[in-house]
């Protein structure tokens, strides 16, 4: 669980970045889940945006993501999610006490 003061200084850091994914018409699926859960052991924080044809809630999609990936839930603001899981093999990210 993320404390305020590092739901803060991830959100800092992932001003810069631009959404990997996409989620639409076809909602959230195990094959994005997976693909999702791949890129945070990679990079360990990431955008993804949600398109105006998504049917689902913007809510919905993230608590779906966050769970499906066993990622922490940074922020929603509006269409975008932010996804933080720290990595297991190359940590690049230090977060404050």
């Amino acid at each position: 669980m993320l404390t305020g003061k590092q739901k803060r200084f991830l959100r800092s850091k992932a001003h810069h970045l631009n959404p990997i994914f996409q989620v639409g018409k076809g909602g959230v699926n195990d094959n994005m889940i997976k693909q999702i859960a791949d890129v945070l052991e990679a990079r360990e924080l990431i955008k993804v945006s949600i398109l105006q044809n998504c049917e689902d809630d913007k809510d919905t999609v993230a608590e779906q993501l966050s769970r499906g990936a066993k990622a922490e839930l940074v922020q929603v603001i509006g269409n975008t999610i932010v996804l933080y899981k720290e990595s297991r093999e190359n940590k690049q990210i230090v977060l404050p006490r």
